[in-house]
């Protein structure tokens, strides 16, 4: 049986006090540091890598790497074999999971929350972009900051996910995302969009935000959907090619119009790089002067939020459009971003919500 924790949190006014209590709590990094028991790294991928890189800063030792009993083939991983969650089991018994790959899928989530019941599973935080990693020393620099965001929001439910999302990030204990998550409608409901929508997909990959959008508004009068990756491009152009009203375009978003490099192969991983396949950025003032305005804004553009909000200064101050924000791709996303779109309008409200996900990914701002 899956046992689940109930979190109480402390309910100082304005949250200062409450995080700043977090500095005594024992990080996700000081656990690795400190426990007897071998530690096996689940993941293979790049969160996988990340977390080699802090634990060589750190002196934590990792004694085996393991992957998912069906996905185990003959290979290595930082000069580790790849072993079974099964295997290593019947091996040696008892060990740590540092858990370093994320996941939406129901069966993968249910499979990690099985696997707690018969290890500890620990989940250290390290961004997707950025080098900050949220460990005590960023805590403690940015408690002001972090404060000031929790202060904005704008319901109960917002709060309890902020929390969450804050003592994750430090403890590495998933119980604080499950334990605050929401499904997409609900979501919806605080955005409440209305008829005669006009669209602007900021990241649309292929097609799957604009599905999601028409699920939920099913009259529009404009979709503009906007991706850098070429080969994605290709899949979504042609998808908007069967929908009224739509306009795919091959952009990154950025906060002026120059040409970015992106990595190829990272698909929709992609972000701006020094080097790669090339792609002319463009604002989001750009397209509203081009397109006209738009009343909704989707935008996972893979850590370039901050320069995308940079390039939107005149859309969000004169038509306030509703957006939906991902806050997850760098460590100071969840309360920088929040900061900065109130430094633009300050009318906006804001609600915080974590949809399922192994990890806290998929934590979106929505602002109305």
């Amino acid at each position: 049986m899956i046992k689940y924790v109930i979190i109480l949190f402390n309910a100082t006014k304005g949250g200062g006090k409450m995080f700043e209590n977090l500095l005594n709590e024992k990080s996700s990094w000081e656990f690795l540091k400190e426990t007897p028991l071998p530690i096996a790294v689940y993941g293979t991928g790049n969160g996988a890598d990340r977390v080699f890189e802090e634990f060589e800063k750190l002196g934590i030792t990792v004694s085996f790497v393991v992957a998912s009993d069906g996905f185990i083939r003959q290979r290595s991983f930082h000069g580790f074999p790849v072993k079974g969650i099964s295997q290593l089991e019947s091996e040696i018994g008892d060990f740590v999971i540092c858990l370093a790959f994320a996941s939406p899928l129901p069966e993968v989530i249910n499979n990690i929350k099985a696997l707690s019941n018969r290890h500890k599973v620990i989940m250290p935080s390290v961004p997707v972009f950025g080098d900050n990693i949220f460990n005590k020393c960023f805590l403690k620099d940015n408690l002001d900051d972090i404060e000031k965001a929790y202060s904005l929001l704008g319901d109960e439910k917002s709060k309890q996910v902020f929390e969450s999302i804050i003592r994750f990030q430090i403890t590495g204990n998933l119980d604080y995302c499950f334990n605050c998550e929401t499904d997409k409608d609900e979501a919806f409901e605080i955005l409440n969009l209305g008829t005669n929508e006009s669209f602007l997909d900021l990241g649309a990959y292929r097609g799957d935000t604009i599905k999601e959008f028409l699920h939920y508004v099913k009259n529009h009068e404009k979709i503009i959907a906007v991706e850098p990756d070429k080969r994605t491009f290709k899949k979504l152009e042609s998808y908007c090619e069967e929908l009224k009203n739509c306009t795919a375009l091959n952009n990154a978003i950025w906060n002026e119009s120059k040409e970015l490099f992106f990595d190829e192969n990272k698909g929709r991983g992609g972000s701006a790089k020094d080097k790669g396949e090339s792609v002319l950025s463009v604002t989001v003032d750009e397209l509203r002067e081009k397109y006209g305005t738009f009343t909704y804004l989707n935008v996972d553009v893979e850590g370039a939020e901050k320069e995308m909000l940079l390039g939107s200064a005149l859309t969000l101050q004169q038509d306030k459009p509703k957006l939906c924000m991902a806050v997850y791709h760098r460590s100071e996303d969840i309360f920088a971003l929040v900061n900065q779109i109130n430094e633009i309008n300050g009318d906006y409200k804001f609600y915080l919500r974590h949809h399922p996900h192994i990890s806290f990914w998929d934590t979106n701002i929505y602002c109305i």
